[in-house]
């Protein structure tokens, strides 16, 4: 399979199950996710979906089991509503690049504070 129609399976994959997951699943422990990327297999019959999760460390642990569980459903609809040749599985990871930027972020916020105060 090529690279073009792995990247656009992807784009497809995230847009659906973003709009999924807004309209359809109620589950509470969901939360406040973000989807920040998917990556396809080159076989596409199977799919890394990477969330972002706002919240304690505990809410990351209880989305990714909800979003998990509810993987198949949300299978079946992609199959349906992307009219794929195959189906396509799906499994949901937190995304840790997030918060390694945000910790990134926060230590040179503190660098450039004590800068600052050394300079008073």
């Amino acid at each position: 399979m090529g690279h073009a129609r792995r990247e656009r399976v992807a784009e497809a994959l995230r847009d659906e199950i973003s709009g999924l997951l807004r309209r359809e699943i109620r589950d509470p422990r969901i939360g406040f996710v973000t989807l920040t990327g998917v990556e396809v297999s080159p076989d596409l019959s199977h799919a890394k979906v990477f969330v972002s999760v706002l919240g304690p460390e505990k809410a990351h642990a209880a989305s990714l089991e909800a979003l998990n569980r509810a993987a198949r459903y949300l299978q079946r609809q992609v199959f349906k509503r992307l009219r794929l040749k195959k189906a396509i599985s799906l499994l949901f990871v937190a995304d840790e690049a997030v918060a390694s930027g945000t910790r990134v972020e926060e230590l040179l916020q503190e660098i450039h504070q004590a800068g600052a105060d050394e300079e008073e």
